[in-house]
C-alpha cells in the first residue's frame, strides 16, 4: 500500500532584517568567518549527500519560518515571533496555502525566539469532551514537547519553554518546564472542530491561548535584547542546491551547543564548509569540488525519493530525537511526505492512493472503503478520512461541500452489524448512501485517515487501513 504525500505545510519583531539571499548574506555578515572546504572531491560527494539528507527537514522548516514570521507579504504571515495566528474556519477548495489540510482541528501557529529569555504558554480549561493539543517542534523538526488533552489534560495551565542555554529553576506558577535544543521553536496547536456550527466555540477557546515572555509573566525586568540578525530570504531553488549549506549554517547557530550525539557528525560535515553561523560562498570553490558537492546533493535527492517510495506509514516518521535515534533519512522522509506530523502516540495518518490492484484511485471509478465493526479505526479521541486531488493535494469542490468524513460526521450510517461503508467517487452513490459519501474529483486522488489517540494495534500492524474496492 502506498502512502500519499501528507501535510506538507508551508505552501503556512525583534530587529529582523529581510530580503537577503544566501550569497548576499555570506558577504554581508562581515563578522562571520567564511567556511572552508577541506574534503577532497571524492570525500565531498559522500559528505554532501549525507549532509543534504540531514539538512532537508531543517530547510523546509526554515521555509515555514520565513513565510510565517519574516515575510510580511506572505498569506501565511503570523505577525512575527511570540504571536499566535489562529485559524477557525474549516478549510475548503479555495484554500491553497497548504497541502493536505485537515478540517478536524483548526491550527494555532506561533514561533518563539528563546535567545533572550524563555516564554510561557498559557492555556484555558478546555471542555473534557473537546480534544486539543499544542505540538512543539525545534529547528531540527523534532517533536520535543506536547501540551494538551493526551499529555497534560484539559485543565488550565502555564507551561514554560526554554532554550538550550537557559539554566534557571522552575518559576512560581509554572506547571511544567520544557527545554528545547534550539533557540527558535514552533508550536502547532490544534483544537477539535465538529463542523461549521462549532466555529464560534473554537474561537472562544483560541482567544485564551496566550504566549508571554517569562519576565512579563513574573512582572520583572526583561533581560537585554538578543543580537539583531539578518535572516536569509527563502529561495527554494537555492536551498535545494549546494547553497543549502548557507541556510544550514545559519540555522545551526541557534542549535548550540551541538547535541552530543552529533559532535562527530558535525566534524565530518565541517569538511565541506558546514559550521554554525559561518558564511558559505560556493563561487570560491575549485570546479572539481563544486561539481562533487553538486553530485552529492543530487545523490541525496535520489536517495530521498527512493526512500519515499518505500514508506508505507507515518507512525515511525515523526517524534523526538530519541524516537528517531539518529535516523536522518527517516527525518527527511517525514519532512518530504508531511512536515510537522504528530508523534505516533498523538495521531497517526494512514491511507492510500491505489486500489487492491495497485491502480491509481480516480473519481470516475466508484469505490467503497469497508470497515467491519471490529476494524473501525481505533481512536481514543476521534478519527476522520479526507480526500485530496493529485498531484496538488488540495480539497476539491463538490455538490454537498463535504471534505472529510468520520465518526463525528452527522448522519453517518452504520450497518446493522456495526460495520461501516464509505463511498468514495465523483458522482453521488444514490440518495440512500449520500450520508456516507466522500466526494472525489474526476481524476486521481489520495485518501488519508487521521486517527487521534490511536491504540497500539495501529503501531504493531494488527489494525490496517482497508483497501478501496471497486463497486
Amino acid at each position: 500500500m502506498n502512502v500519499p504525500k501528507l501535510l506538507r505545510i508551508g505552501a503556512i519583531s525583534l530587529g529582523l532584517t529581510l530580503a537577503m539571499l544566501p550569497q548576499q548574506y555570506a558577504s554581508a555578515q562581515a563578522s562571520a568567518a567564511t567556511a572552508t572546504v577541506t574534503a577532497t572531491p571524492e570525500e565531498a560527494r559522500g559528505i554532501a549527500k549525507d549532509a543534504f539528507i540531514y539538512a532537508y527537514p531543517m530547510l523546509f522548516n526554515y521555509k515555514t519560518l520565513y513565510e510565517q514570521v519574516l515575510d510580511t507579504d506572505s498569506r501565511s504571515y503570523v505577525g512575527g515571533f511570540g504571536k499566535f495566528r489562529n485559524y477557525s474556519q474549516p478549510y475548503g477548495p479555495e484554500n491553497k496555502d497548504i497541502v493536505t489540510p485537515n478540517n478536524d482541528t483548526p491550527y494555532s501557529w506561533a514561533w518563539l525566539d528563546l535567545r533572550r529569555e524563555p516564554w510561557v504558554l498559557t492555556v484555558p480549561a478546555v471542555p473534557d469532551d473537546r480534544y486539543y493539543v499544542f505540538q512543539w517542534i525545534d529547528l531540527f523538526t523534532y517533536n520535543f514537547a506536547y501540551v494538551g488533552s493526551r499529555t497534560t489534560g484539559n485543565g488550565a495551565g502555564h507551561y514554560l519553554f526554554a532554550g538550550p542555554n537557559w539554566h534557571g529553576d522552575t518559576p512560581k506558577g509554572i506547571d511544567k518546564v520544557f527545554r528545547s535544543e534550539t533557540d527558535i521553536i514552533l508550536t502547532l496547536g490544534r483544537t477539535a472542530l465538529s463542523g461549521p456550527s462549532d466555529v464560534k466555540n473554537v474561537q472562544a477557546i483560541q482567544q485564551h491561548y496566550n504566549l508571554t515572555p517569562l519576565s512579563a509573566f513574573e512582572h520583572s525586568s526583561a533581560p537585554p535584547p538578543a543580537p539583531k540578525l539578518t535572516f536569509p530570504k527563502w529561495d527554494e531553488a537555492q536551498a535545494t542546491s549546494i547553497d543549502f549549506i548557507a541556510y544550514l549554517n545559519f540555522m545551526l547557530q541557534f542549535a548550540q551547543p551541538t547535541p552530543p550525539s552529533e559532535v562527530e557528525l558535525m566534524q565530518r560535515f565541517a569538511k565541506i564548509g558546514i559550521a554554525p553561523g559561518q558564511a558559505f560562498d560556493p563561487a570560491t570553490l575549485p570546479p572539481a569540488t563544486r561539481e562533487a558537492l553538486e553530485q552529492g546533493v543530487a545523490d541525496g535527492k535520489a536517495a530521498l525519493a527512493d526512500a519515499e517510495k518505500h514508506t508505507t506509514g507515518s507512525f515511525k516518521l515523526f517524534g523526538s530525537r530519541q524516537d528517531l535515534n539518529g535516523d536522518y533519512m527517516t527525518r527527511a522522509v517525514a519532512a518530504a511526505m508531511g512536515i510537522y506530523g504528530n508523534t505516533k502516540e498523538e495521531a497517526v495518518y494512514v491511507g492510500t492512493r491505489v486500489n487492491a490492484d495497485h491502480e491509481q484511485l480516480v473519481g470516475s471509478q466508484p469505490y467503497v472503503i469497508h470497515f467491519d465493526k471490529k476494524d473501525l479505526p481505533p481512536a481514543k479521541f476521534f478519527w476522520s478520512m479526507t480526500m485530496y486531488d493529485l498531484p496538488a493535494r488540495h480539497l476539491v469542490a463538490n455538490p454537498i461541500n463535504r471534505y472529510s468524513i468520520g465518526d463525528r460526521t452527522k448522519g453517518i450510517q452504520y450497518g446493522a452489524d456495526g460495520s461501516l461503508d464509505i463511498y468514495v467517487q465523483q458522482n453521488s452513490p444514490g440518495a440512500d448512501k449520500e450520508s456516507n459519501w466522500l466526494p472525489a474529483p474526476a481524476g486521481p486522488y489520495t485518501v488519508i485517515a487521521r486517527i487521534y489517540g490511536p491504540d497500539s494495534s495501529v503501531f504493531d500492524g494488527t489494525w490496517k487501513f482497508p483497501v478501496p474496492q471497486k463497486r
